[in-house]
């Protein structure tokens, strides 16, 4: 037993029954005093912490007699409670994770998690110092005397029945709470929280990030795509709330319709061409040209040409479009385009040494074909390619159509022998006394006369 009786540097003296110790500062108490005056001159016990008898040095510490009586006291205070008890207790301290609470001489824990069913985002959104609140004590560690509390457990856990009150399929509003890389988490209700994965944000913006769709605290309409309620997990859609566009552009636009759109892209496979609905449309290689290669057919587009489309296909669960560019114009090599023996006029495109390149048909769905010098004239003479030029309108018979091959044959040689031999029937032979020319010019005569 002993009483302070000075102050000195580091600390105050104490009065031991005629022998003089050190109180440290730090030793005092168990919080920092602030006014040690109440104490001076009052005769308390105090613990022995260090002497040198030699030197007649003793250092004693009132803290240490505070924390033994202290600690009797939880231990007498723990051994009251009981997980499960409910108490009331004061909010002595805020932290980032919680609150303390003092239940009467005893602080218990109250997680954040553990404050409200809800999303808290910081205790102080619930408590403040100095609130009187009721908690379940959820937890007493017996060896480290820690005491977790909770007051969510005093109320009814909104997932129970959580799958009756949100039914696969069903549409709820919500409010966006939280948004993360992978998704935005929307309450449906207090306490019940739903995930909207970033692959259901949008039917047309694909690997945006989810806070370029959506705000927190943004009131949203979502559909209810799972329940788990063992994992307290609600899986839910944001897109599938609002009307698909592949289906909202085939009712709009059903198969054999013409569309027109921008080339978004040109890949080694298509054109992607933007329609209407904020969707996007592949004309494939093959479906540019009738006749020319996929390589010449995309040489002719490039990105931001305004094209005119066929729409082919819509698959609305692969969320495909086909469209085709060549189908606006009818395929050349079928019906009765073309046939055997008949009369075409043929525009020369190209002269090479071993003939002549020409074009003929529709301008949209031209053919094209190469003419032999063996077929430029039934005159062996006249069979040079030189004696036409690019650009000049001439002509020919055609004399073969290959179908698989998409190719078609054409003579100019074969529709002058096919006159010559009109001619002779109708004017007579060369043996009823007319010569071959007689019997050209009077059909030329008549020809010209016809035109």
């Amino acid at each position: 037993m002993g009483s302070i009786v000075g102050r000195v540097k580091g600390g105050f003296t104490v009065d031991l029954g005629g022998a003089s110790a050190f109180l440290p500062g730090s030793q005092v108490d168990i919080r920092p005093v602030r006014d040690v005056g109440p104490l001076m001159g009052k005769e308390q016990p105090f613990a022995i912490l260090k002497m040198d008898r030699p030197r007649g040095n003793i250092v004693v510490s009132r803290r240490a007699i505070l924390e033994e009586a202290r600690a009797e006291q939880r231990t007498e205070l723990v051994s009251q409670l009981l997980e499960g008890e409910v108490r009331e207790g004061v909010v002595k301290n805020i932290t980032d994770y919680g609150a303390f609470v003092d239940l009467g001489g005893i602080d218990g824990l109250l997680h954040v998690t553990d404050m409200s069913w809800k999303r808290v985002s910081h205790p102080s959104q619930v408590l403040a110092v100095g609130d009187t609140v009721k908690v379940q004590i959820i937890k007493i560690n017996p060896d480290t005397q820690r005491i977790s509390l909770g007051m969510k457990q005093l109320q009814s856990d909104p997932w129970d029945g959580v799958e009756a009150k949100y039914p696969v399929g069903a549409k709820y509003t919500g409010r966006i709470t939280n948004i993360t890389d992978y998704g935005a988490f929307v309450e449906l209700e207090a306490g019940v929280e739903g995930l909207v994965h970033v692959s259901e944000m949008s039917w047309t913006k694909k690997n945006v990030h989810p806070g370029k769709i959506v705000s927190t605290s943004q009131e949203v309409d979502v559909i209810v795509l799972d329940v788990d309620s063992s994992k307290r997990r609600v899986s839910l859609g944001l897109k599938q709330a609002m009307a698909n566009p592949w289906d909202a552009f085939l009712a709009t636009h059903p198969i054999g319709s013409t569309v027109e759109g921008e080339v978004k892209n040109a890949t080694e496979f298509g054109l992607f061409v933007g329609l209407d609905g904020d969707i996007d449309g592949m004309v494939h290689l093959s479906d540019l040209d009738w006749n020319a290669s996929g390589e010449e057919a995309m040489a002719k587009f490039k990105k931001g040409d305004m094209i005119k489309a066929k729409v082919l296909d819509v698959d609305v669960e692969k969320e495909r479009i086909s469209l085709g560019v060549k189908q606006l114009g009818g395929d050349p090599m079928t019906g009765d385009t073309f046939r055997k023996g008949q009369t075409v006029t043929v525009t020369v495109t190209e002269i090479t040494t071993g003939g002549i390149e020409v074009k003929f048909g529709e301008d949209d769905a031209p053919m094209t074909a190469f003419i032999r010098k063996s077929d430029l004239s039934r005159d062996r003479q006249e069979q040079r390619p030189e004696r036409y030029a690019v650009g000049d309108r001439v002509d020919a018979q055609v004399t073969n159509i290959d179908k698989a091959a998409r190719r078609v044959s054409v003579s100019i040689k074969s529709l002058e022998m096919a006159e010559e031999k009109e001619a002779i029937e109708q004017f007579g032979s060369s043996d009823s006394g007319a010569s071959l020319g007689d019997i050209l010019g009077a059909a030329l005569r008549e020809k010209a006369s016809k035109d």
